[in-house]
């Protein structure tokens, strides 16, 4: 009777700390609602302010979707508990009173607009005040919310601490050997968590080997392992950005001294050949010709350096992303060879946030990079477009039918200067160029290249879930309206 006893106390424990664990899924799954909440409130406040300082329109609408977003994130959260008519859980009147703020928030936000510029200023300064008041109150309110959140969570972690305690001593109770291999079982999955941490604290991305037992740390490891990949990605990527912006201020610098030496030297060169003393020298025509090819070549390069550091104002709008890449298709259809195809699978009512001028940029340079790569063989060239609904992007892809880029070149390829090019065939700027224009953009960019299957350059860029169609029909009503 005792043994079944302590076997139900053992399972009753067993059952809290499951509790805990699922309540630690559930409240980590909220925080991640709520920093989304938080995020979009932040991007509220931006936009408010750009319109304050500069009166456009698309940002006052801009900050009325987020605020939108807002309101449908604590719709999912509250509205089940007032649908059913029971109490409001703790700490759920926070986001009943952030619903109530940005209600008002919007409610302002439109008397604002809707103002003439022949309203008062000091009605104008008023309105404006009292918006910024109710931004204020509202970031104060998310940041409260996340704080209670944390709380929450950290409440729940110090119980399940407790909980496994408690239950390590009932397991020494029963017997060492039933404890050793119950300990064994949580106290090395914490260990295993403590140290995946450690190192990647330290800069170690290595995966973790995952375990036999099929269970919650099993589920972890898988987890952490994905967590390691995507920190990984991330590290490096922020590397690239790092050194581009640094060796930026470095070109910027040699090239603006690298000008005025080319102009004399240019200057010179033709003054000798409008003095004919080529003519009476052939070899030293030749050399004359040379020296201003040469200079030529230069300026090219000074050119792209300047343009790689160059800090340029990007005109970003909702662009068919299909007339982009056939306006870049066009321009470049002439410097391919006959045997070389494109072919474009971008889907027509697919819109894109961006500068088209920059993007066909972006295009032309992967175009004529991925012609290069195929060479004198017949190939294709294959462009292709979806909306990644889930995370919000536009994922754009490159491909061609090339030789490829061999593993060890993969890292290197949006390197300035990097070219595996003969010499004189190429700067190694143009890829440098298309990582910074994607980056201003928001987006990214990363190159792949299966063995024996050409290259693949996929860009991500910001987007949203409206057609070309429903951007136009929502741009066309803000228009009635503003009429």
């Amino acid at each position: 009777m005792s043994i079944f006893v302590a076997f139900a106390g053992m399972g009753l424990l067993g059952s809290i700390s499951y509790d805990h664990l699922l309540r630690i899924g559930e409240a980590l799954s909220l925080a991640e609602v709520v920093d989304d909440l938080s995020n979009d409130i932040l991007e509220v406040r931006r936009y408010e302010k750009n319109y304050l300082l500069y009166a456009l329109d698309e940002d006052y609408r801009e900050s009325l979707l987020y605020v939108g977003r807002s309101l449908d994130i604590i719709k999912g959260i509250v509205s089940p508990s007032e649908a059913e008519g029971r109490s409001v859980p703790e700490g759920e009147a926070d986001f009943i009173g952030l619903r109530t703020q940005l209600e008002n928030y919007r409610r302002a936000f439109a008397e604002l607009a809707a103002m003439s510029r022949a309203t008062p200023p000091a009605t104008m300064e008023k309105a404006q005040t009292a918006l910024r008041e109710q931004g204020k109150a509202m970031v104060e309110t998310s940041r409260r919310i996340k704080m209670v959140q944390r709380d929450g969570i950290l409440h729940i972690v110090d119980n399940l601490k407790r909980q496994l305690l408690f239950s390590t001593l009932a397991l020494l109770f029963l017997g060492l050997g039933f404890s050793w291999i119950v300990g064994r079982k949580i106290i090395n999955a914490l260990h295993l968590i403590e140290d995946t941490t450690r190192r990647v604290a330290k800069g170690h991305f290595e995966a973790i080997d995952l375990p036999a037992s099929r269970d919650e740390t099993r589920d972890v490891v898988k987890a952490l392992n994905r967590m390691i990949v995507e920190l990984d990605k991330r590290q490096n990527q922020l590397l690239q950005e790092k050194k581009l912006a640094s060796l930026g201020v470095l070109t910027s610098g040699i090239a603006h001294q690298l000008n005025n030496p080319l102009n004399n030297i240019s200057t010179s060169c033709q003054i000798l050949r409008e003095e004919d003393i080529g003519k009476n020298d052939a070899f030293v025509g030749q050399m004359l010709d040379n020296i201003h090819h040469e200079v030529l070549r230069s300026r090219d390069i000074v050119k792209g350096l300047l343009e790689f550091s160059r800090e340029n104002e990007f005109s970003i709008k909702p662009t068919p992303l299909a007339d982009v890449v056939e306006r870049s298709v066009g321009l470049v259809a002439a410097q391919l060879p006959a045997d070389v195809d494109i072919v474009r699978r971008v889907p027509g009512d697919l819109c894109v946030p961006m500068d088209p001028q920059r993007m066909q940029e972006v295009f032309l340079n992967l175009f004529l990079n991925a012609a290069q790569a195929i060479g004198d063989a017949p190939g294709t060239i294959t462009v292709a477009a979806e909306h990644d609904l889930e995370a919000r992007q536009a994922v754009i892809r490159i491909s061609d039918t090339g030789r490829g880029i061999n593993p060890e070149h993969l890292g290197r390829v949006f390197d300035p200067f990097f070219t595996l090019k003969e010499v004189g065939k190429g700067t190694g700027l143009g890829l440098s160029v298309v990582f910074g224009i994607v980056k201003k953009h928001g987006g990214t960019i990363v190159a792949e290249s299966p063995p024996g299957q050409g290259a693949t350059f996929v860009i991500r860029l910001p987007s949203n879930a409206l057609s070309c169609l429903q951007n136009a029909e929502a741009d066309g009503l803000t228009e009635e309206r503003d009429a």
